[in-house]
């Protein structure tokens, strides 16, 4: 059975910095995108970051220059490196991965539970 682990959550100052991480376990055969999705009270959820197996990278305007994602497909694990913080990124940050895992034949859509980042002074 496939999880989505997230840690590193938490609060923090206007300006600082956070670094997600995100491990994939269980009994896996190929790992396509994976990426970060955050929620914020009263709003949808969307895509913040996201890269995919040679490490191609796609980011949401608002955190361009700030944020960075990337991953060890040796460990199965995603990063967010979340710098220069704003309020406004205050939510609950959601690991995504396009797994194939048996008995499978395609690749489907896994999620992690969910870790807050809270900035605020």
């Amino acid at each position: 059975q496939v999880q989505l682990v997230e840690s590193g959550g938490g609060l923090v100052q206007p300006g600082g910095s956070l670094r997600l991480s995100c491990t994939a376990s269980g009994t896996i055969i190929s790992i396509n995108v994976m990426g970060w999705y955050r929620q914020a009270p009263g709003k949808q959820r969307g895509l913040v970051a996201s890269i995919t197996r040679s490490g191609d990278t796609n980011y949401v305007d608002s955190v361009k220059g700030r944020f960075t994602v990337s991953r060890d497909n040796a460990k199965n694990t995603v990063y967010l490196q979340m710098d220069s913080l704003k309020p406004e990124d205050t939510a609950v940050y959601y690991c995504n991965a396009a797994i194939w895992a048996p008995p499978g034949y395609n690749y489907r859509d896994y999620w992690g539970q969910g870790t807050q980042v809270t900035v605020s002074l």
